[in-house]
């Protein structure tokens, strides 16, 4: 997942390898990410939609997604075990979530992080988290959300302080059956201090900062690392998110983060090891069901069978989808940022990752 600056990326060692906190070398060879501009209006806020009913002019329902990983995928538990409790001949071995059928799992938590920091970079939103380091140096606007009754675009969906938001992610489940493993280097902490990329004229935060995606991940380096349990290139998984109480922008604006904006073919970055091109991930939004106005409700609630109009597959579902997509082109979305975030997120893409210690 791509995350809001100033970011701080734990950092992959075995328990007995000691940390080093040498800088990593200066180079001339350019960064594997890009800050994304704020926009320069202060971004709006307003009350939220609320949980006490649907209502009728906002669109409800369920998005029934596939993600296929494309670089390989690591998401921690921050648990590192020996090889042999998860069947894996190596000595130890740093996990990710897996099921007792053997299959692993990317924790609903960790595709919300990553795809509400796309939606707040395209939309004129605040920041979700900050470090209290770099507190003086975050626009004011730009400070987390605090009153309920005043939320901007990203919190209203997402949620903030004391506001649970109006979508839910679910877990989502490898369909293979296993896991590869390959070695995660040691990545240095950002130093935004040594790159005046990373703030303004004023030495405010200049942006929101998001890694390439490359043609692959790097599995091997010179300095320390540990060998991660992960889901390997092709690997797919299934998941679900409901919402509730959303308009048509907003529900187009989570489209169009998803990558299904034909103008803007983007793709997630999901779990740790980002620098080095570890997590893309692209999405197909396989069907929806969709209720829209108070008849679909009541429909829906006075039988114990779902309506068949509910659910949306094929030419019916992207017909839906675009619709809501030009709705958040017309009223939400920030075109310049926008345009700035596909170049970075853009897959397929002929990037190579970093050739140096990063």
């Amino acid at each position: 997942m791509t995350t809001n600056l100033p970011p701080k990326p734990r950092r992959s060692t075995p328990p007995s390898s000691p940390v080093s906190n040498n800088n990593p070398p200066e180079t001339g060879e350019p960064k594997p990410y890009e800050l994304i501009s704020f926009p320069k209006e202060r971004p709006p806020k307003n009350p939220p939609a609320g949980h006490h009913q649907y209502l009728g002019d906002r669109l409800h329902g369920t998005l029934f997604l596939t993600l296929k990983v494309q670089t390989t995928l690591h998401v921690s538990t921050g648990v590192v075990v020996m090889g042999s409790d998860i069947g894996s001949r190596l000595p130890l071995i740093k996990t990710m979530v897996q099921n007792i059928d053997q299959k692993l799992s990317i924790q609903g938590s960790s595709l919300k992080g990553c795809i509400r920091s796309a939606y707040e970079a395209i939309t004129n939103s605040t920041l979700a988290v900050i470090t209290s380091r770099y507190r003086d140096k975050i626009p004011q606007e730009r400070l987390p959300c605090k009153n309920k009754q005043e939320l901007c675009p990203a919190s209203q969906v997402f949620g903030a302080l004391d506001w649970q938001g109006l979508i839910e992610f679910s877990d989502a489940k490898c369909q293979n059956t296993g896991f590869a493993t390959g070695f995660m280097p040691s990545l240095y902490r950002p130093r935004p201090d040594q790159r005046r990329a990373y703030f303004d004229a004023r030495g405010n935060v200049a942006g929101r900062k998001f890694y390439y995606h490359t043609i692959r991940a790097i599995d091997k380096g010179q300095n320390q690392g540990i060998t991660v349990q992960q889901a390997a290139k092709e690997y797919t998984f299934k998941t679900q998110i409901q919402f509730k109480n959303l308009t048509a922008a907003e529900l187009g604006t989570l489209l169009i983060v998803l990558g299904q904006d034909p103008k803007y073919p983007i793709a997630l970055k999901v779990g740790g090891g980002k620098p080095i091109g570890m997590g893309t991930m692209t999405v197909e939004v396989t069907a929806a069901r969709v209720l829209q106005n108070k008849g679909d409700l009541r429909d829906r609630y006075s039988s114990y069978n779902p309506p068949e109009s509910d659910s949306m597959t094929g030419t019916k579902l992207q017909q839906f989808m675009q619709k809501n997509i030009q709705a958040a082109h017309s009223s939400l979305v920030q075109a310049t940022q926008l345009q700035q975030l596909a170049k970075v997120l853009k897959y397929p893409t002929d990037r190579e990752p970093p050739t140096g210690m990063y």
